[in-house]
């Protein structure tokens, strides 16, 4: 018999403001490093998303009334709770999603910032007096859109999911949320239990772990206004063109082929050691991750030896051995997909300088230097840990080429001479430019998002969650009733 004594709350279920079974029966939640199975969980089909719609739109009103210091509450609680014990949610970041330890306990800490910025914008001002030609009060003010819908990835689990369901609770909506199925526990489930704890009142957060068909059934349900997902551009066209006939409002993040941009005056051994950062923390699994290091002809064959030398010395394995800095590829797809990715461009003229090799669902951190223009590993997004080096002559060819991709996210310039970079900055076409820093960050209170095909619908991050995750409404009022002439 089965001792169930320690078995979490959600242990083969789902989250609808109670713990229970899902239509759909169960769901195994397997560790990518091993192949063990870490935990069961409760899988969810559309008509569990429909009850939950259907719950959190009673749910929302109530909310929507409370006070903003009643709402703040639940999230000053929540953050003191996961900032007093991280594990909850890094104890299974790094076997769930194969995070390194490190970047696991990074990850925790983004999500109370979260939680605390969630709470602050909840006594922003949510609106502005206007002027009118008539004698009356004008005003615009920001109001809930209802009930929203998350999806989030497998990457880092539990940020990109709390980015979205935070704010928008914290702007007085309800959320269904539908996590990655291979990431449910920390993109979901444990961070429902948090809330539960700090007070959050039931039938507000719905958490439902399972396959495309709810996904597809969120985006298409009538009584959910918005959609917010995050993950690759191709799965973003997808729920903008299915969610364009019901109207909705769609917030989209999506990928990037970021580029680093080294100058001929930056220091090329701090150069070579943020250019690892951003191309090889979580396996490259980051949207935010650079993809393409762009670095003067005269150069860039010192540059890719020292990121050689850097990738050749980190430790890549299981990551519940704090000795490991690199875990796993998610699955065998992607780190196929990456692989194939390496070997095209190498068949198309790029030299591999350390890497290109796996074990199971280890793959080495990977450097290519020589990698022409048309070849995949500087066209595509990569998602694993590869940098792709390509020299340039002109400053102007450098900006050329960072423009000349599809996406728009993240860029960074390392320079001794900042102003110089900031100058720069205004012909990049990015949703961020960091000076002096690789492409991989992201603040709570700072506005996130992509331009082109990075993302559309808004931003993540301060003020601008609010703008996000709610309705603009024009409100009127005069002291007596307006005369007509009919």
């Amino acid at each position: 018999m089965t001792d169930t004594s320690t078995e979490p709350r959600w242990h083969g279920k789902i989250f609808d403001g109670t713990w229970r079974e899902g239509r759909g029966g169960t769901l195994d939640v397997t560790a990518p490093a091993t192949g063990k199975t870490l935990a069961t969980i409760g899988n969810a089909t559309p008509e569990d998303l429909d009850a939950s719609v259907a719950l959190a739109r009673v749910a929302q009103r109530e909310w929507a009334r409370l006070t903003y210091a009643e709402r703040a509450q639940v999230f000053v609680r929540a953050a003191a709770i996961l900032a007093a014990d991280p594990s909850r949610v890094v104890d299974w970041l790094v076997p769930e999603s194969g995070s390194g330890q490190g970047k696991a306990q990074f990850e925790a800490g983004l999500v109370v910032s979260e939680l605390q910025e969630a709470a602050a914008l909840t006594s922003q001002p949510y609106g502005e007096l206007l002027r009118s030609h008539k004698p009356r009060l004008s005003a615009v003010r920001r109001v809930p859109l209802g009930v929203v819908g998350v999806i989030s990835p497998f990457n880092f689990p539990a940020i990109l999911a709390v980015r979205s369901v935070a704010p928008a609770l914290a702007a007085g909506n309800a959320v269904v949320l539908k996590p990655d199925p291979r990431t449910s526990v920390s993109g979901g489930l444990a961070l429902a239990e948090v809330l539960e704890e700090a007070g959050l009142p039931a039938g507000l957060l719905h958490v439902l772990p399972g396959g495309a068909d709810v996904g597809q059934a969120l985006v298409a349900h009538p009584d959910v206004p918005c959609i917010s997902f995050t993950g690759s551009t191709p799965a973003g066209r997808a729920i903008a063109t299915a969610a364009a006939p019901l109207l909705k409002k769609v917030h989209l993040e999506l990928g990037g082929n970021n580029a680093l941009l080294v100058l001929p005056d930056a220091d090329l051994d701090a150069a070579a050691s943020a250019g690892a950062w951003g191309s090889f923390l979580h396996q490259g699994q980051i949207c935010m991750a650079t993809g393409r290091h762009l670095v003067h002809r005269s150069q860039a064959a010192e540059y890719a030896a020292r990121l050689a030398e850097k990738a050749a010395g980190i430790p890549v394995g299981d990551p519940t051995d704090p000795a490991n800095v690199l875990g796993p590829i998610i699955d065998e797809r992607q780190r196929d997909r990456v692989h194939d990715i390496v070997t095209r461009s190498v068949e198309q003229g790029a030299v591999l300088a350390a890497g290109g090799t796996y074990d199971g669902l280890f793959y080495r951190p990977t450097v290519l230097t020589d990698v022409p223009l048309d070849a995949p590993a500087f066209a595509e997004e990569i998602f694993g840990p590869v940098a792709p080096v390509v020299a340039y002559d002109t400053i102007d060819e450098a900006i050329e080429l960072i423009n000349s991709s599809e996406y728009g996210l993240s860029v960074s310039i390392l320079t001794a001479d900042a102003f110089t970079a900031w100058e720069l900055a205004d012909r990049i076409e990015s949703g961020a430019v960091h000076i002096n820093d690789q492409t991989v960050d992201d603040e709570a209170v700072a506005p996130f998002g992509g331009s082109k095909a990075s993302g559309v619908g808004g931003r993540f991050g301060g003020s601008a969650s609010l703008d996000t995750f709610s309705e603009v409404q024009w409100l009127t009022a005069q002291s007596s009733i307006q005369r007509y002439p009919f």
